[in-house]
Formats: C-alpha cells, sequence, structure tokens
C-alpha cells in the first residue's frame, strides 16, 4: 500500500495466509479468514463465520480493539458517501434487536465498494 493511499484512506486488500498467526488466538477452531481489509491502521477480517474489525488505537497502535460480529446478527448496512461540507464516509451496520447502528467513519476518499461488497456476500447468502 502505497503512502498516498494511507493518507486518503483507501481499502487495501489484504492476504489472509499472512493473517494467520496475528489472528490465531482469535478465531475459533476450524474458522478461516476468506479475505480482509485494511485502511489506515484499522482492519476488516471476513471469515466464514463473522466479521471482525480492528480499530488500532493509540500513537504506536499497541492498544488494538477486536470488535467480532456475527453475519447471522446483521440485519442491514449502508455506506454514506461523503458531501461537500461533510468530508467524511460512514459505513453504518445494524444488529438484531438494537435500534441504533453501529457505525465506522472513513477518510473522504475511501474507497468502501470492496468491503460493501465482501459483507453482502457473506449477509445476503
Amino acid at each position: 500500500m502505497g503512502l498516498l493511499n494511507m493518507v486518503l484512506g483507501n481499502a487495501s486488500e489484504l492476504d489472509p495466509e499472512k493473517l494467520k498467526k496475528e489472528f490465531e488466538g482469535i478465531l475459533t477452531e476450524g474458522e478461516v479468514i476468506e479475505s480482509a481489509w485494511k485502511v489506515i491502521r484499522d482492519k476488516w477480517v471476513f471469515t466464514d463465520k463473522r466479521l471482525i474489525m480492528v480499530d488500532v488505537q493509540g500513537v504506536t497502535g499497541m492498544k488494538k480493539e477486536y470488535h467480532s460480529i456475527p453475519y447471522a446478527s446483521i440485519t442491514q448496512f449502508s455506506i454514506e458517501t461523503p458531501g461537500t461540507i461533510d468530508e467524511d464516509c460512514e459505513m453504518k451496520i445494524w444488529l438484531k434487536g438494537q435500534t441504533t447502528p453501529f457505525v465506522k467513519e472513513f477518510k473522504r476518499h475511501a474507497n468502501l465498494k470492496e468491503i460493501q461488497k465482501a459483507l453482502a456476500a457473506h449477509v445476503m447468502q
């Protein structure tokens, strides 16, 4: 991933094989990483059972939040593109039993189409 993509926040695909070691303590027995995307420092990892969103925090990036969402609990999702005044993109994911969606913000030039496509492939089975 080039420096320009990092600054602009474009989603870039990661090699699932290279993530095995990082996620070995998180995945259940037999769970397989199917695809993964990196947006600046954060990762969206799609397994055969769930979506794992890794929020890298702090200056050093040592602190991480792993948010796990089983596909069966997702009822709908949306992407909001940037406008003239509001420069951020947003992805919203609604979960069963909750009226307020989970919201993730991205930079203006983030290309969320591939993430949305991967999410749709798992949720709409």
